[in-house]
């Protein structure tokens, strides 16, 4: 498996030089391939180091993007793609503000590093995205409370190209081994929630007319 998912990208992301760490990649690449829910391996930016073909399949239908592809970078994907809502539920509270809070605390921590600064750039020259980062991020913390931005546990709606799947859920799980996080690196997996069956169309019960009450009329609570 490379270190892409959902098609080729456009720079190639810089490897540990050390070869004891390129092996453990390699052979994490291949463990990462056995598990059948999308996952992915990010940096400190959310450049994706390595993902699953599940991963890929989950955003097989997104439109090519010179900088936002899932596979390429997540941050991206989630903030400018325009094909993002289609795959990412309730896109903007559930997926958009915590990115965005995971970006700022990336931002407070590696605030001289240049992909993160460029990304900072992109959300200046968006009026609408630049008010949410400056006002509106500090007001949802705010009513939300810390642990919403969390990634890990949260459980957030996806529409999955798959139609068996369709409008479902997945529950964000962190699982980080050491030597990744060694690394710099994150593991985060989206655990797909079984679709739900539409209930059973219930037959309409007619109700019974009285002398004191109209059909359309609910009769007083006892």
């Amino acid at each position: 498996m490379a270190f892409q998912a959902g098609g080729q990208r456009s720079v190639p992301r810089p490897v540990p030089e050390d070869p004891e760490a390129q092996a453990y990649l390699q052979d994490y690449a291949t463990y990462l391939e056995a598990v059948t829910f999308p996952s992915v391996v990010v940096d400190h930016r959310w450049d994706v180091v390595l993902a699953n073909t599940a991963f890929a399949s989950l955003f097989r239908d997104v439109s090519p993007h010179p900088t936002a592809l899932p596979g390429d970078n997540f941050l991206r994907f989630v903030l400018f793609h325009p094909d993002a809502a289609a795959v990412l539920g309730d896109h903007e509270s559930s997926w958009c503000l915590p990115m965005l809070a995971c970006f700022a605390a990336a931002v407070e921590r590696h605030g001289h590093d240049p992909a993160l600064q460029a990304i900072r750039r992109e959300i200046a020259q968006d009026p609408i995205m630049e008010a949410a980062y400056r006002q509106g991020l500090p007001h949802w913390i705010r009513a939300v409370g810390e642990d919403a931005v969390e990634h890990d546990g949260a459980v957030r709606p996806l529409h999955h190209p798959d139609p068996r799947r369709g409008a479902t859920e997945c529950r964000i799980v962190g699982e980080t081994p050491r030597t990744l996080r060694g690394l710099g690196y994150t593991r985060l997996t989206l655990v797909l929630r079984t679709p739900r069956p539409a209930p059973a169309p219930r037959r309409a019960r007619i109700p019974r007319r009285t002398a004191s009450h109209l059909s359309v009329v609910p009769a007083p609570q006892a």
